[in-house]
């Protein structure tokens, strides 16, 4: 069931009716209305992949128990280690084990030993990345004696599939959402409101732009040998708004749906393509998975207490685990490999925290260092977008070197040119809004909220109208298939 679907604009407001109304604010009816919500939700992608989710549920709960009433350290480490391995292996079957075949045959094709290799047929499961760490953060809370294991299982179930987070986050905490599960909630007019504007200014990111976006990146990148030099630029700049309004445009519904029934979920994005340096769009782009991979890999490896090598070191790990959770393609190890390169001047530097405050704050303009700044930032992120969209390694060497041929500097020349100006255009006046709201929680959080009753819902009405007349062809959310 898509975001951006007419079954999820039925799905929705049943949900939310039968929430706040038929169970009488009861929090266990509220609790077991959303994991049967959730559950309904999960299986109109693939009602079989429903017992993997309630086993991989079933195993956390359990084995956090377990860790929790261990007699002894070497006890709990064993339930720990029961849970990760599991939790891997199923992750490691259904995601990367055609890889590594694959990958092993390639090794010994190249040694002249020709093989066979027995490939899985198998659907990957959607959203199995999700829930999966969702499970080992709570494990491996519980095992620091960050938390206290949850009894009821029901809660508990609520927490790792909670519907609008289920499918391609945010990476939620145990101790961030565990804790409004267990909580009555009330019913609060402002956050509903809140939620429902964060919510359209969501699907505007996914339907006008990243839809819109999508469909010249992939006629571009389907077809590169056809196109010259210019047209690549602007193929990868297709890309690169579209994944970034496809994903933060999910993150901002995610977050305005679950906001409806009284639940603040972590925030996914922070306005990264204004950063001035590769560490604080990282500090911005994706915060879940950065934030879960620095307490759960980097601090336990050792973070940069050891020293400037061993930061180094952990560094270049976080990235390219960060690349081989993406999908099982070396283009992704390979766009891992680009951004741990990227930030190591500011690493040996010691300047990769210099930038924590948004951009050019309480200012309208930066100043030509900031602006100069933003825009290297962006283009070196534009780049290593090309790995993470490419087919694989050849094809994204092969785009590269078409876009830096001698046509560089021709005139685009594709179809359907002139809807693909409308297109930037709408982009650029999309960036404009982000921009002027980039101080925020999301772009339109604050505005027009000081505007006259009329002059604020006609911004509301024009931003559904451009949803309706400028949508783009369906496109699924590109972080499904992670």
């Amino acid at each position: 069931m898509l975001f951006n679907s007419i079954s999820f604009a039925l799905f929705l407001p049943i949900v939310f009716f039968l929430y706040w109304f038929a169970t009488k604010r009861n929090l266990r009816l509220q609790n077991v209305l959303l994991l049967v919500s959730s559950y309904f939700f999960y299986a109109c992608w693939d009602w079989r992949f429903m017992f993997l989710l309630v086993f991989s549920t079933f195993l956390d709960y359990y084995t956090g128990i377990k860790i929790h009433e261990a007699s002894n350290k070497s006890v709990k480490r064993s339930w720990l280690w029961i849970s990760v391995i599991i939790n891997l292996g199923f992750l490691g079957v259904f995601k990367y084990y055609n890889f590594f075949v694959g990958s092993f045959a390639d090794g010994l094709a190249l040694l002249g030993i020709q093989t066979n290799p027995t490939t899985l047929q198998v659907v990957l499961p959607v959203g199995i990345s999700f829930y999966t760490f969702h499970g080992l953060s709570y494990v491996f809370d519980l095992y620091k004696d960050r938390i206290k294991p949850e009894r009821n299982f029901i809660d508990y179930s609520v927490f790792v599939s909670f519907f609008p987070l289920l499918v391609a986050g945010p990476i939620e905490r145990a101790t961030h959402l565990l804790p409004q599960i267990r909580q009555k909630r009330e019913f609060d007019y402002t956050k509903a409101v809140d939620g429902l504007r964060q919510i359209l200014w969501g699907l505007f990111k996914k339907v006008v732009i990243a839809d819109n976006c999508a469909e010249f990146a992939n006629m571009i990148f389907d077809s590169s040998a056809s196109f010259n030099g210019s047209t690549h630029v602007l193929g990868a700049l297709f890309f690169t708004f579209q994944i970034y309004c496809d994903f933060s445009g999910y993150s901002d519904i995610a977050l305005g749906t679950a906001r409806l029934f009284g639940i603040e979920l972590l925030r996914n994005f922070a306005f990264p393509y204004f950063s001035r340096d590769i560490a604080e769009f990282w500090r911005r782009w994706h915060i879940s998975l950065s934030s879960w991979f620095k307490d759960y890999l980097y601090i336990p490896l050792g973070g940069s207490k050891g020293g400037k090598w061993i930061s180094i070191r952990n560094t270049f790990i976080i990235f390219l685990v960060s690349g081989f959770w993406h999908g099982a393609n070396w283009t992704f190890i390979v766009w891992g490999l680009l951004n741990a390169i990227y930030i190591m001047p500011s690493i040996i530097s010691g300047t990769n925290r210099n930038n924590m405050e948004i951009v050019a704050k309480g200012k309208f303009c930066p100043n030509f260092k900031e602006l100069f700044s933003i825009i290297t930032t962006f283009l070196m992120a534009a780049f290593a977008w090309i790995f993470f969209r490419a087919v694989d390694l050849s094809h994204a060497f092969d785009f590269i070197s078409e876009m830096c041929s001698s046509t560089l500097f021709s005139l685009p020349e594709f179809p359907k040119f002139w809807k693909a100006i409308v297109v930037l255009c709408l982009t650029g006046i999309f960036m404009f809004v982000e921009w002027v709201g980039r101080e925020n929680q999301y772009a339109i959080a604050n505005l027009g909220l000081k505007w006259p009753r009329l002059l604020r819902w006609g911004m509301y009405y024009l931003i559904i109208i451009a949803i309706f007349v400028f949508a783009g062809e369906e496109q699924e959310f590109i972080y499904f298939q992670f």
